[in-house]
C-alpha cells in the first residue's frame, strides 16, 4: 500500500464524504451519487466512524505542510474529520427529524436546479424510489428518542413542503411521466414519517458547552471560549444599540416597497452599481455572471417551509458561466434589495467570494462553502462565508454616496442583530437559555422580524455554532484589516484568495507572509 500523501487523503475524504452525504455530492457536482439518499440504518454511524478513524490515523503521520496551501488543506481536513466524529458521538444528525425531510427535499431540489452539469436521466426517479426506505429507517432510528418538539414541528412543516414539491413536479421543465408513480409513493412515505413525529418524547435542544466549545475552537478556528465570545458580543450589542437609538434616521419614513414584477430589474441595478463602485475596495467577480429571475412555479410551494435559498452557491465542480438568483415572490423594501440581495448575496458578497473560492489552492476550500441540504458542506467555512458577506455589506459604507442615512441605520441594526445572535447561540447551547428565552430575546431585544423568529431559532438549535459565525467572522475581518493595513483592495483580494476557510487560518497565513523567514 502506498504511503499516504495529503492529496491522496483528500481524495479519500471526498469519496468518504460523498458516500455518507450523497445530496452534498449532488450540490457540489461530484458525479455518481445523484440516485442515492444518505445511508440511515443502524450500522451507518459505525461505518462512518471507521472511515474517519482511518483518515485521522494517516493524517496524524503526515509532515507539516511546506506552504500555505498544504497547511490550509491539512487544517481543513482535520476540522472536517473532528467535526463529523464529534457530531456522531454528541449531536448525531440521525436523531434530528428534519435531517431526513431536509435530505429528501434537497435531494430532489439539487437535481431540479438549473446548472451546467448533466444530471442522469433516471436520477429523480431513483431518489424518489429511495424515499420510502430512507424515511422508514429514520422512523426506526428516532423511535422513542427524546426529541425537541420544535424539531418535530420543523420536520412536519418540511414534510408538507415536500408534498407540495411532489405535487408541483409536473410544472418543472424536465418533468417526465415516469416520475409520477414514485412521486406518489414518496409523498405517502413522507406523510407517514410526519405522523410518527407525534409519538416522540420531548428532548433538550441544547448541545452543551463542551461540544459548542469544540466547534468554536477546532472547526471554526476561533481563539475565544464561549464565555469570552459572549462577553465581546454583549459589549458590541450594547454599543450598537446606543448608536441605533441616537441615529438621525431613526424616525425617518418607512422604506418604499418594490413590487415582485419589478424586483429582477431592481436587484440587477444595485448589483451592477455595487460591482462598479466597489472596485477600488475589492476586485469584483466580473468574469462570472449572476442572473436575476422570478421564482419558478415549481419552487413556489417550498420557498417558505424549507431552507430554500434564493441564491445558492453553484456547483464548484461544474460551475458553468454564472449563478441564478431567484427574486422574491412578495414586495421587498428598497434597503433589503440593496443590502441583503445586491451586496450580501450578490456583487461583492457571496457572489464574488464563491467565484474566488473556486480558484483557491486548497481543494477543500473550493467546495467547503457550497450550500447543501442543511447548510454549507463543511462548517469550518462559516466564519469566512458569512463573515465576509456581512462585512461586504458594511464595506459599501466606504463608497461615497452609496448609502442613504436610512441604509446606514439598517446596516447598524443588522450588525447589532448579528452580535445578539452570538449571545443567543451561546446562551441556548451553553447558557441554559432554552428556546423560549432565545425567542423572547430575538423579539424583544435583538429586533428580529417576527416572521423569522421561530424558523431562525429552531435552525439555531439544530445547528449549533452556525449563528455565531456571522458576527465573529466579520469582527475578525475588521480586526485583521486594522492589523495588516495597506491598500484595501490588496488586503481584501488576498483574504478572499484562500477560499472557504476559517478567517483565523487565513489570518495566520497573511501574518506569516509578512514575517521574513529567520
Amino acid at each position: 500500500m502506498s504511503e499516504p500523501t495529503l492529496d491522496r487523503l483528500v481524495d479519500r475524504y471526498v469519496a468518504h464524504h460523498a458516500r455518507f452525504n450523497p445530496v452534498d455530492a449532488s450540490f457540489i457536482g461530484w458525479p455518481g451519487h445523484d440516485h442515492r439518499l444518505p445511508p440511515a440504518g443502524p450500522d451507518a454511524a459505525a461505518e462512518e466512524r471507521d472511515g474517519i478513524a482511518a483518515l485521522l490515523r494517516d493524517l496524524d503521520v503526515l509532515p507539516p505542510g511546506a506552504d500555505a496551501a498544504a497547511r490550509i488543506e491539512a487544517r481543513m481536513l482535520r476540522a472536517a474529520l473532528v467535526h463529523t466524529r464529534a457530531a456522531l458521538d454528541h449531536w448525531p444528525r440521525a436523531r434530528q427529524p428534519s435531517w431526513y425531510t431536509g435530505e429528501l427535499a434537497f435531494g430532489l431540489v439539487s437535481l431540479l436546479l438549473p446548472g451546467a452539469r448533466d444530471i442522469p436521466p433516471d436520477a429523480v426517479v431513483r431518489r424518489l424510489e429511495a424515499a420510502p426506505a430512507f424515511l422508514a429507517a429514520g422512523t426506526a432510528m428516532l423511535a422513542r428518542q427524546p426529541t425537541p418538539v420544535d424539531w418535530c414541528e420543523r420536520a412536519r412543516r418540511e414534510a408538507a413542503a415536500i408534498a407540495r414539491l411532489v405535487g408541483d413536479l409536473p410544472l418543472h421543465p424536465s418533468w417526465s411521466p415516469a416520475w409520477a408513480a414514485p412521486a406518489e409513493r414518496a409523498a405517502q412515505a413522507v406523510a407517514d414519517f410526519a405522523r410518527a413525529r407525534d409519538a416522540l418524547p420531548p428532548g433538550d435542544p441544547a448541545c452543551g458547552r463542551d461540544y459548542l466549545a469544540l466547534l468554536m475552537r477546532d472547526v471554526h478556528g476561533l481563539p475565544w471560549s464561549p464565555e469570552e465570545a459572549a462577553a465581546m458580543a454583549a459589549d458590541a450589542f450594547a454599543e450598537l444599540g446606543a448608536l441605533c437609538d441616537a441615529h438621525p434616521a431613526r424616525d425617518a419614513p418607512a422604506d418604499s416597497m418594490v413590487e415582485p414584477d419589478a424586483l429582477p430589474a431592481a436587484y440587477r441595478r444595485w448589483h451592477d452599481r455595487a460591482l462598479a463602485e466597489a472596485a477600488a475596495l475589492v476586485t469584483p467577480a466580473r468574469d462570472y455572471g449572476l442572473s436575476f429571475q422570478p421564482l419558478p412555479d415549481w419552487a413556489r410551494g417550498i420557498a417558505g417551509d424549507l431552507y430554500f435559498l434564493s441564491y445558492r452557491c453553484p456547483s464548484p465542480e461544474a460551475p458553468g458561466a454564472g449563478s441564478l438568483y431567484w427574486t422574491a415572490p412578495a414586495p421587498q423594501p428598497g434597503t433589503a434589495i440593496k443590502q441583503t440581495h445586491a451586496l450580501h448575496h450578490g456583487s461583492i458578497g457571496h457572489h464574488t467570494q464563491n467565484a474566488r473560492a473556486r480558484q483557491a489552492a486548497s481543494r477543500l476550500a473550493r467546495f467547503a462553502g457550497n450550500d447543501c441540504a442543511s447548510g454549507v458542506a463543511l462548517l469550518s467555512a462559516g466564519t469566512m462565508i458569512e463573515g465576509w458577506s456581512c462585512y461586504a455589506t458594511e464595506l459599501a459604507a466606504e463608497i461615497d454616496g452609496f448609502y442613504s442615512p436610512q441604509d446606514d441605520l439598517a446596516s447598524l441594526q443588522a450588525i447589532r442583530r448579528n452580535a445578539g445572535s452570538v449571545l443567543a447561540d451561546i446562551g441556548l447551547h451553553a447558557g441554559g437559555w432554552g428556546l423560549e428565552r432565545m425567542r423572547a430575546f430575538y423579539r424583544d431585544e435583538a429586533g428580529f422580524p417576527s416572521a423569522r423568529i421561530w424558523g431562525e431559532t429552531t435552525r439555531n438549535s439544530i445547528l449549533p455554532a452556525t449563528r455565531l459565525m456571522y458576527w465573529l467572522g466579520t469582527h475578525q475581518i475588521r480586526e485583521l484589516r486594522r492589523e495588516i493595513g495597506g491598500e484595501p483592495r490588496a488586503f481584501h483580494d488576498a483574504l478572499l484568495s484562500f477560499g472557504h476557510v476559517p478567517v483565523s487560518w487565513a489570518a495566520d497565513e497573511l501574518r506569516r507572509a509578512r514575517t521574513p523567514a529567520a
